[in-house]
């Protein structure tokens, strides 16, 4: 009988091992992690007054990077994917998927909305990074090797 319930602990422990090394091998989610009106904490934006541009920065140690695109305050353009069009070393460029706005009325006002993504993990901060959103290209500089204040966001 003792044996058995050791039998069942040692398994349950394998098992449990295996899930989290799986679980740390998985890929990094294309999805959002967050979304809010304005910019990111600690990211300097180099105009006072909105061009109607998107914005990008990397967040943190560049494990994160914050796309900022204006629109109206009530309708907000909110990205929805990122995906890897050339990894590093071949281009270092992704893309960004933004949805269409809901058929509604929406304010006809210009504000930033920030939506932040986890890094994926086939590009890297040590090469410029190109990033096309609303058929615009932005292009990332290399990130510096400290992180902003408060850009944990």
């Amino acid at each position: 009988m003792a044996t058995t319930v050791r039998n069942r602990f040692v398994l349950a422990t394998v098992v449990a091992a295996s899930v989290l090394v799986l679980a740390g091998c998985a890929p990094v989610p294309n999805t959002p992690t967050g979304d809010f009106p304005g910019f990111p904490e600690g990211v300097d934006v180099e105009s006072d007054s909105p061009t109607g541009e998107p914005v990008a920065a990397w967040l943190g140690i560049g494990n994160k990077i914050a796309i900022t695109i204006f629109g109206s305050s009530t309708c907000p353009y909110v990205g929805s994917a990122i995906n890897v069009e050339k990894q590093a070393g071949e281009g270092n460029a992704v893309s960004i998927e933004v949805p269409p706005l809901p058929d509604q009325p929406c304010t006809m006002d210009l504000v930033p909305h920030t939506t932040e993504f986890w890094t994926p993990q086939d590009v890297t901060t040590t090469e410029p990074l190109e990033i096309t959103v609303m058929e615009q290209t932005i292009v990332l500089p290399i990130k510096s090797a400290t992180p902003a204040e408060g850009s944990d966001h």
